[in-house]
């Protein structure tokens, strides 16, 4: 009798998340790093990138959805959007659904990922057509780096873990260089990792934004393909804050949303206690 297939992603040798696989739809390198798609019996199909689960059919919305929205929907001006990374088409799926979101460049360093999700992930990126959308294929560090005319009211940090390409995506100069790219009012939002698991990145990642903008707050939800369950995001802005979102966009995607609606919007700010004391010292 064949042994069942389970793909596992392991996390520092110490914790482990095991799917089990139906089958492999893809596996290989690009210049970059490891890709892998699996059709699994959990999940459904499963992107993975250096072993390490990136998005699934089934749960992607938690994600996606939280990365975007909190941001959307506050920022002063939301015309001009840029999404660094976020290869598997997802987050700029959820930008796009904004009519009143004129133009969204995404910057992408490996060509491959999206290729690959365009090919065997379709029902997560689904705005790959949309003629709002500018793709270009390079590093967004050396982007960040360089002043943009004219300026982004939103940019999304949809970046891996800090390893390998993505590790220059949390530095305290790529912050910066994305706050000289912010217009008065915008608002620049990012995956921050697990408080739980790395809580140790998650502080880092929280003490750099401080340094360089006046509100920099973290808010949490479960991705549940995620290896510690709970994750975090960071909304950062010199100007505006996630407290009173308007409240046309909100309804907007109350309408079409599977997770994100007023209330967990609300809720996703609230700060555990544990985090409170070491983030106040």
């Amino acid at each position: 009798m064949n042994q069942p297939l389970w793909f596992d992603e392991v996390y520092e040798d110490n914790s482990r998340l095991g799917l089990k696989v139906k089958r492999i739809l893809f596996e290989g390198r690009s210049q970059f790093q490891q890709i892998d798609v699996l059709d699994t019996a959990a999940y459904g199909r499963v992107l993975a990138i250096d072993k390490i689960f990136m998005t699934s059919e089934r749960d992607e919305h938690f994600y996606h959805e939280m990365i975007v929205h909190p941001a959307l929907t506050t920022a002063e001006n939301i015309k001009r959007v840029l999404v660094i990374g976020g290869g598997d088409g997802g987050t700029v799926r959820e930008v796009l659904s904004y009519p009143d979101v004129e133009h969204v460049t995404m910057v992408e360093i490996d060509r491959k990922v999206v290729e690959i999700s365009k090919q065997f992930l379709p029902s997560i990126g689904t705005a790959w057509d949309d003629p709002r959308l500018n793709i270009q294929f390079r590093d967004g560090i050396d982007y960040a780096k360089n002043p943009a005319s004219p300026l982004f009211d939103v940019i999304l940090l949809d970046g891996c873990d800090p390893v390998g390409p993505a590790k220059g995506l949390f530095s305290q100069a790529f912050y910066e260089g994305c706050a000289r790219l912010l217009t008065k009012g915008g608002v620049f939002a990012l995956q921050s990792e697990s408080p739980f698991l790395m809580q140790h990145i998650f502080l880092e990642i929280q003490q750099t934004l401080s340094r360089i903008f006046t509100h920099a707050l973290p808010y949490f939800g479960s991705v549940p393909i995620y290896n510690s369950g709970i994750w975090s995001w960071t909304y950062a802005s010199q100007s505006t804050t996630p407290h009173e979102p308007d409240m046309d966009r909100v309804r907007l995607q109350e309408a079409r949303c599977k997770y994100y609606n007023r209330d967990i919007h609300r809720a996703a700010f609230a700060m555990p206690n544990d985090l409170k004391k070491l983030l106040t010292g």
